[in-house]
């Protein structure tokens, strides 16, 4: 894995790690909106609501896509995906360091 790879990974961690923009996240999932649309559904201003859309933008969890006059925006599933897999791969690395130390111990007692 790449340096790269890891400040993207905290990128998505540190945009998901509020519980609004989680909140956001799953809005944008069910359809596309705008900041308007989405401050009327959650506890939080309209300003409120841009500064986290741009968070999640930053980190490539949303887009934006202009739709007449209105800009709405629209989760993206790629970048999720993407995090689970390399999160998958860390652990799999994980379960093999795991198992070899478990092996080593294991002949130690024998």
């Amino acid at each position: 894995m790449t340096v790269g790879t890891y400040a993207e990974l905290a990128s998505v961690f540190a945009a998901l790690s509020d519980e609004t923009r989680w909140e956001i996240l799953a809005e944008l999932g069910r359809s596309d909106q705008s900041a308007s649309s989405l401050a009327t559904r959650l506890p939080v201003s309209r300003q409120a609501i841009a500064k986290h859309l741009t968070a999640l933008q930053a980190c490539g969890l949303v887009e934006s896509v202009k739709v007449g006059r209105e800009i709405r925006y629209r989760a993206l599933g790629a970048e999720l995906n993407k995090t689970a897999r390399t999160l998958e791969r860390i652990g799999a690395e994980w379960d093999r360091r795991l198992a070899a130390i478990k092996e080593i111990a294991e002949s130690m007692e024998e």
